[in-house]
């Protein structure tokens, strides 16, 4: 039981991953074919930098002098409940920070959105010599903080409201696993503080209309009580958009396209039953309109029991 713990982490990542592509995209997702055993809790306390100094203009790699370095920092808290051992509901808020060490754009901090999660574990199967499972997982934002999304790469989200489905195969034999995963998300309009502006043609609104987009993952390693160690790569594509134009900002309905490789490492602490410590890294290989950004990470998880399943005497 454990090891339960790990879905918790698993899910912060990802949200990082859709909310923040101007400053990072992540390699981790609801990729994890474990689950919060029915009325357990898990606390989750987390962290992520993400840096770069260069960013694809469209397909063209380049710096910008004006920028330097765009970093942000993320502080999230969450908590994931076992309704049962098949359903987990999952609950997070991240607190950002952005900033630039060179130009006249300013740092942004604040509370961004909460993130709310349901996974259910449809199927959990004995095939050949390993263990096949399948999970449904659904997803969805609403912006809290009052930040300017109109404002990238320094802006702390896009204050768009959205929804997400994902399904998750994974197989494991003995200490050992691969799995994949495809999602797809649903993001409504958003509002700017501008009354007209231009893509590839004029706009006379204030209203934005957000790309949809899709996320495929892929992952493979080995879990154990105390250890677990795997390798991800995940591949991030919206559908629709535009690409940033020559030495211009970019805008939140730009197309953001990208590829990252990473992994993970999480341990149990022995002595404290229920605690973890998860550390990892991931980078971004090839994308459009993305930084190049490396990302660090790391976090400690508690598990507990909020009530005591009866026993036949």
């Amino acid at each position: 039981m454990k090891f339960f713990i790990q879905n918790a982490y698993r899910y912060f990542v990802s949200l990082v991953a859709l909310i923040a592509l101007t400053q990072t995209v992540n390699a981790q997702t609801e990729s994890d074919a474990l689950m919060i055993p029915k009325n357990y809790v898990c606390i989750a306390g987390m962290y992520a930098h993400n840096n770069w100094d260069h960013y694809w203009e469209g397909t063209f790699n380049r710096n910008n002098l004006n920028l330097g370095t765009v970093s942000s920092n993320f502080y999230n808290l969450g908590v994931v409940y076992g309704l049962s051992n098949r359903i987990n509901v999952s609950a997070f808020v991240p607190y950002v920070q952005t900033n630039v060490t060179a130009g006249t754009l300013r740092a942004q901090r604040g509370v961004q959105d909460i993130y709310l999660a349901f996974k259910w574990m449809a199927v959990r199967e004995q095939l050949g010599t390993g263990l096949l499972s399948f999970h449904a997982i659904a997803t969805g934002s609403i912006p809290l903080g009052n930040y300017q999304p109109d404002y990238l790469p320094l802006a702390l989200g896009s204050r768009s409201r959205g929804v997400a489905l994902r399904g998750l195969l994974n197989y494991q034999v003995g200490r050992f696993f691969v799995a994949g995963a495809g999602q797809y998300v649903r993001r409504d309009n958003i509002s700017i503080d501008r009354d007209a502006y231009y893509t590839t043609e004029m706009h006379y609104t204030n209203q934005v209309a957000i790309p949809n987009a899709t996320n495929f993952l892929v992952s493979a390693g080995f879990r154990s009580l105390q250890l677990n160690v795997e390798a991800i790569a995940t591949k991030y594509t919206t559908l629709g958009g535009f690409d940033i134009t020559r030495n211009n900002m970019p805008f939140p309905s730009n197309r953001m396209n990208a590829t990252a490789v990473g992994g993970l490492a999480k341990y149990m602490f022995q002595s404290i039953p229920g605690l973890e410590l998860t550390a990892g890294s991931n980078y971004v290989v090839a994308a459009r309109n993305v930084g190049q950004n490396l990302q660090v990470f790391g976090g400690l998880d508690y598990i507990f029991a909020v009530k005591k399943e009866k026993t036949d005497k």
